[in-house]
């Protein structure tokens, strides 16, 4: 087996929220195939416990703690460097010297970065090099300003600009950057028109062994209730926003017409906006649960009422695994390979949001679990989808030499 260097902004395990199910999927499959050394950070100290469970796929795992208020603090030597505030956020002197010194101990050559931020680690003259970019991030900070009061606004908007400059530079320097969607890689190679050939996509996939509608699990809702239920690690601000709007203006639409409707709030670390919104009738803020599953199960209808986002929602596919009917907004349902209005349904406003809940919990569209079930053992499969990252892997190009330790500073 051929050494392959691994780096992800975050530990790809335990697989419980967006970028780390694709990371997680990402490293067994190429675990299978490579000896893997991991350098990651954490940011989380529940994360703590999980670094021993890596290494029974990795050869070697390096773990960088991350703190993410002294982070943020040094992020802000950006504004003086004239980079992304991204990079310094994720730069690590302990992180490169164990890059440096594993990369030549034990020869090599192959290496795959996982998010863009990691790009600054990879050495030069690796025979090859990939990137998972996932999602083109600076067009997040990009729809993050407009939301935000000055000096906010224009440090998103600046963030975006730089952020963006760094993954078409990506683009052009590594042999091959994928994305989570042909949506996503599509903007990319808007953004590095000169990069286009070297810019390619793997759709996520579902464990649908897992997520899966078992009818001996029990339901976690008291009786009686209609619940319509949000997945989602609740310290994102993307989701923060989406469950108010939905609690705000689209819920009491909804309860109106089915008094015994609950909207209920599942994810992790919910912030104290999204706390307070227990305080209204018939929503209910779990905070973390061990198991999301009985949750999407037994709730009449899934949503994601997201109005910024990019990339690809795990939390809509997990639910269609599920066969549960799920209301999404064109936000959330961009890049999903599905038939909306068959496998799933799309919202476009509130007044829309409102009557497509309503009639999905009144069972007005009796079949649309079992075809949303259907859709993702056709078009989600993660061995199928990261096989597409194969021909790449034993691909190399010439690489122009770089001053620095590191391929891209």
């Amino acid at each position: 087996m051929k050494n392959l260097l691994f780096l992800a902004h975050r530990l790809p395990y335990p697989p419980n929220k967006g970028d780390k199910i694709r990371s997680y999927h990402l490293l067994r499959f190429l675990a299978g195939r490579y000896r893997v050394y991991l350098g990651a950070f954490i940011d989380d100290p529940a994360d703590r416990v999980h670094v021993d469970a890596l290494r029974q796929w990795c050869t070697d795992v390096k773990v960088v703690e991350l703190n993410p208020r002294q982070a943020k603090l040094a992020s802000l030597r950006g504004l003086l460097t004239g980079e992304a505030l991204t990079l310094p956020y994720y730069r690590s002197a302990l992180l490169s010297d164990w890059v440096r010194d594993t990369v030549s101990s034990n020869t090599i050559d192959m290496a795959l970065a996982f998010s863009s931020a990691m790009a600054q680690y990879v050495p030069q003259g690796m025979r090859t090099k990939l990137m998972d970019m996932v999602d083109v991030d600076s067009d997040k900070w990009a729809q993050y300003a407009p939301t935000k009061p000055w000096p906010l606004s224009w440090l998103y908007r600046r963030e975006a600009h730089k952020l963006g400059e760094w993954e078409s530079r990506i683009a052009r320097d590594f042999d091959a950057s994928f994305l989570v969607s042909s949506v996503e890689a599509a903007h990319l190679k808007r953004m590095a028109t000169d990069a286009a050939g070297n810019i390619d996509w793997f759709e996520n996939g579902v464990d649908a062994a897992y997520f899966q509608p078992d009818p001996g699990m029990s339901s976690p809702y008291p009786d009686g209730a209609i619940p319509i239920v949000f997945t989602g690690a609740m310290d994102y601000w993307p989701n923060i926003d989406a469950v108010d709007w939905f609690a705000r203006e689209i819920f009491p639409k909804v309860r109106d017409a089915i008094p015994n409707a609950m909207f209920a709030i599942v994810g992790s670390n919910p912030s104290d906006a999204v706390k307070a919104l227990g305080a209204q009738p018939g929503i209910w803020v779990t905070g973390r649960v061990d198991d999301v599953r009985p949750y999407v199960q037994h709730a009449a209808c899934a949503v994601a009422p997201l109005r910024l986002a990019r990339g690809v929602q795990n939390k809509v596919l997990e639910a269609m695994a599920m066969a549960r009917p799920v209301v999404a907004s064109p936000q959330a349902a961009e890049g999903i390979s599905a038939q909306a209005g068959d496998d799933f349904m799309i919202a476009e406003n509130i007044a829309d949001f409102a009557a497509q809940v309503t009639a999905v919990c009144k069972d007005l569209y009796p079949d649309m679990g079992a075809q949303a079930r259907a859709r993702i053992l056709l078009a989600y499969d993660w061995q199928t989808n990261l096989s597409r990252i194969l021909p790449h892997l034993e691909a190399s190009r010439s690489s122009p030499a770089y001053e620095s330790s590191s391929c891209l500073s």
